[in-house]
């Protein structure tokens, strides 16, 4: 499509509802195919190269956390967002914990919608959200080098997904010192609320495993603040 401003794998049973998603955002510019089942969502996502998945949870075949499952098992950086009936706390949150990008609740405005996946797709983006470039960091015997999204041990070399990089990057610049939780998720979530909040301690608890290596560096909760990087000497 000429001037897209991206593409969009759709997975939406409601035949209606998918075709009014799917005519409302080719009419914003973006390319989009729809499914109407998992199964066959998971099949294009593989045959395809998409700049977002959108998807319903209630599927046949197969459900969307098991499609979402799928593609973060192959894919860390795709950015998943989730558009369901299902407002129940704990589905927002089993649906964070399995790495989407964003949760939004039917019935929903098509307007919304728009400006949901623009910030999706822009933090998913190769943006800097620091001024460091070509760079890299020491945190206690680990060097950080940002620049190419690595963690790199004695015994080994960790790749390290965007959203990762960029949390780590914020707790190196502020080692030793209390990163605000709202700070952290206004500049790389987008917003700062609840759920946002707990799709931010799951990666925070991805980090902390990664430097289980050496107890002298650890992450620590400042309680109702935020989060330290602290190493020890």
């Amino acid at each position: 499509m000429t001037g897209s401003k991206g593409s969009i794998l759709l997975i939406e049973d409601d035949k209606m509802l998918g075709s009014a998603i799917r005519n409302f955002l080719i009419r914003s510019r973006y390319h989009v195919v729809l499914k109407e089942n998992g199964q066959e969502g998971l099949k294009e996502y593989r045959d395809r190269k998409y700049d977002l998945v959108l998807l319903d949870i209630m599927l046949p075949a197969i459900n969307g956390y098991t499609v979402a499952k799928e593609i973060r098992n192959e894919n860390c950086e795709l950015p998943i967002v989730f558009i369901t009936g299902r407002d129940m706390q704990e589905d927002k949150i089993k649906g964070f914990r399995i790495g989407a990008d964003d949760y939004i609740i039917k019935p929903f405005n098509m307007e919304e919608l728009i400006l949901r996946i623009k910030a999706v797709i822009r933090r998913s983006g190769n943006q800097n959200y620091g001024t460091d470039h070509n760079v890299s960091f020491k945190i206690g015997p680990y060097t950080f080098d940002y620049t190419n999204h690595l963690l790199i041990s004695s015994s080994d070399a960790r790749k390290l997904t965007k959203r990762e990089t960029e949390l780590l990057h914020l707790l190196v610049k502020n080692m030793n010192k209390i990163l605000r939780r709202d700070v952290a998720l206004v500049k790389i979530w987008g917003r700062n609320d609840y759920f946002m909040g707990r799709s931010m301690d799951v990666y925070i608890s991805r980090l902390r495993k990664m430097f289980l290596q050496d107890p002298g560096v650890t992450i620590e909760n400042i309680h109702n603040t935020g989060f330290m990087l602290t190493v020890k000497i």
